[in-house]
């Protein structure tokens, strides 16, 4: 029978495992591995209402993704542990924490050497994965599907489907996220320009 320390293995590089797992336990983290989410990768909960913390991250991002994922909330919860609701959520102590964390998982063997190479540079600022774009587009890589596009990759006016088959056209960029219609209800969204999508052929006047 497999242990919970076995299941990670099929999620994180081998050699990060068993560090992650003496985390989980000494921390008293329920770890869920999660749907896909549009808006987020992962989430961490504080133990308000329970005796333990809760993170969790979505089953569909690759080994590397998945540790920079996890990475990223467990900074969450030691900004928890220290400070509270008193910071900002990713402000200077969250970026010294992520900071202090990744270093462990620094070396050779655990991130192919591309990723290394920018995540190295990230770290002298981290901040949100997402708002990272280089760092997102080389873990891209990794990704062993290669149907998928991203969003900003499509031209304005793109009809295109997202990972539950929902269907959408690509407009102008607002800022950081692009608006985009929602053909089943004609409603508008904002959408992260790295969201992966399937193009759709079809023309706008036949919609």
């Amino acid at each position: 029978m497999k242990t919970y320390k076995d299941l990670l293995y099929k999620y994180l590089p081998a050699q990060s495992v068993p560090l992650i797992f003496e985390w989980l336990e000494f921390y008293n983290v329920q770890l869920k591995i999660n749907r896909t989410r549009i808006t987020k990768l992962g989430d961490y909960r504080p133990p308000l209402h329970y005796k333990y913390h809760r993170i969790s991250v979505n089953h569909d991002l690759n080994k590397y993704h998945f540790l920079i994922t996890l990475i990223h909330e467990f900074a969450h919860l030691k900004v928890w542990e220290k400070y509270k609701k008193n910071v900002k959520p990713h402000g200077i102590e969250w970026k010294t924490e992520f900071r202090e964390l990744m270093q462990n998982f620094t070396h050779e063997g655990v991130f192919p050497k591309d990723i290394l190479n920018i995540l190295n540079t990230y770290l002298y600022n981290p901040s949100s994965p997402s708002a990272s774009k280089e760092l997102l587009l080389i873990l891209r890589k990794y990704d062993g599907n290669n149907k998928y596009l991203t969003l900003e990759e499509l031209p304005d006016n793109s009809v295109f489907q997202i990972y539950n088959g929902l269907t959408f056209i690509k407009f102008e960029k607002m800022r950081k996220r692009y608006k985009c219609k929602r053909l089943d209800n004609n409603r508008i969204y904002l959408v992260n320009p790295l969201m992966k999508v399937v193009p759709v052929k079809k023309e706008l006047n036949q919609i």
